[in-house]
């Protein structure tokens, strides 16, 4: 791209103004990673950051996939999700130590230097293996274009969702005859819901978690509401910050009447709750095998449309080609197959409560009968999404920048009206600071206050 790519003291002193220098606590990358398997001629070292439910699944379909390639030797190494993993993964590729395959927030795509620390799909070898562009949300797969190369592979996304305890509204009359929620396209109607359901509740429980001093959930929600109200972030080149204050009041004091009207308890478990019976709560749809293993009867919706407009929250784990300086050959093939692989057989990924990106997958019978799977889906056409900028994605310096001040006016600290304007303030000087990671930044400064 005509640019010089970042050495290692550039790319630390980079990172070290993102504040992830110091997080260098990696997950163990396991034994014999540069040996191949009996009788393999190929190996793929692919790292991830997934854990729990989500790393049991994966390792699931890892295994089936070993077992269909035997020529195939698969390295998967897990490391600790959020900012450890993005700086290992990015020193490799500048240190030229990258795996063949790798895995990433979309939001952090733009940020991670395309070209210099990834390195582009090859859509032919993809189209080789069953992956098209015309299989998946056209929104989604353009997140991963840059310059018109696509650098990331979609694999789901992960939405924020409002679950419901079917029991509770069921006293409250807040079910239809389809036996879900009640739909609700104002304020006032999802005001008037919540009254509803507190009127039956069990005592002692808050009427629905929000998660109010969890600066990541504050942030996911906002960005939700705010895009339901067709609120802007930039323009089109990312050069004028156009966030509308009045906009971003109207999220704020939404958020905060539900703690000044007394349907949230600050600082309760949400999870715990809702278990234990509280009608609502707002989470991630991870969340789902943990209720499901409690067996509920539960449902799960993507956030109401208060403000007359679909959008929930969404993020996407994507698979991405770590920059190798000799990539291609076999190995790089085996990592598009992969890849490709993983893609097209996500109905195991799904059991985790992501919606797969590979759309023929939700056209399936199988897919169809998960529950409640089924009733979200739907998030994918209306998917809100933190802007394309370099800042930005999960656990990226603006969630850790914004986060806070959400935070600050629902638990009211802080005045919704002055904390849009601060808001404001901090998108300005963001949008004002360099990538710290762009192969320009010098090695004592240039990196995000």
């Amino acid at each position: 791209m005509g640019q010089p790519g970042l050495n290692r003291r550039q790319l630390l002193a980079g990172l070290g103004g993102l504040t992830v220098a110091g997080s260098l606590g990696f997950a163990t990358l396991g034994t014999g990673a540069d040996a191949l398997a009996s009788g393999a001629d190929t190996r793929v070292r692919y790292w991830n950051l997934f854990s729990g439910g989500d790393g049991a699944n994966m390792i699931a379909m890892l295994d089936a996939f070993r077992k269909e390639h035997p020529g195939i030797d698969v390295k998967d190494s897990t490391l600790q999700w959020g900012n450890p993993f993005y700086t290992k993964l990015a020193m490799a590729a500048a240190g030229n130590r990258a795996p063949e395959l790798g895995v990433m927030h979309m939001g952090r795509v733009a940020g991670f230097s395309p070209g210099r620390l990834l390195d582009p799909w090859d859509e032919g070898l993809l189209a080789k293996y069953g992956v098209r562009k015309a299989d998946y949300n056209p929104a989604l797969w353009n997140r991963g274009v840059i310059d018109g190369k696509l650098y990331a592979l979609p694999l789901d996304i992960h939405v924020q969702l409002c679950f419901y305890r079917k029991d509770v509204l069921k006293k409250a009359g807040l079910l239809g005859d389809d036996g879900r929620m009640v739909p609700v396209t104002s304020t006032d109607e999802w005001f008037d819901v919540l009254k509803k359901a507190k009127q039956v509740q069990k005592k002692g429980l808050q009427t629905i978690g929000l998660w109010t001093n969890d600066q990541n959930f504050q942030w996911w929600f906002f960005v939700a509401f705010y895009t339901q109200l067709g609120g802007q972030w930039f323009n089109d080149d990312n050069t004028e910050v156009l966030f509308d204050v009045d906009k971003a009041t109207q999220v704020l004091e939404f958020f905060r009447k539900h703690v000044t009207d007394g349907y949230v308890i600050p600082g309760a478990p949400t999870g715990e709750q809702f278990i234990n019976g509280a009608p609502f709560t707002w989470e991630g749809n991870w969340s789902v095998p943990v209720f499901s293993g409690a067996k509920l009867d539960y449902g799960a919706t993507p956030l109401p449309p208060v403000f007359g407009k679909q959008a929930t929250h969404a993020e996407s784990h994507a698979f991405v080609l770590p920059h190798q300086s000799g990539r291609g050959g076999a190995t790089n093939e085996a990592a598009h197959e992969l890849a490709a692989y993983v893609a097209t057989h996500a109905l195991q990924w799904a059991a985790g409560g992501h919606i797969p990106a590979y759309t023929p997958t939700l056209s399936t019978a199988a897919y169809k009968k998960l529950t409640p799977q089924n009733e979200y889906a739907s998030a994918m056409d209306h998917q809100a999404t933190e802007p394309k900028v370099w800042f930005a994605g999960s656990t990226g310096v603006l969630a850790q920048d914004l986060g806070p001040v959400v935070v600050s006016s629902t638990m009211g600290s802080a005045k919704p009206a002055a904390v849009a304007q601060t808001m404001k303030s901090h998108l300005t000087k963001l949008l004002a600071s360099k990538n710290p990671m762009d192969g320009k930044t010098a090695a004592q400064g240039g990196a995000v206050a």
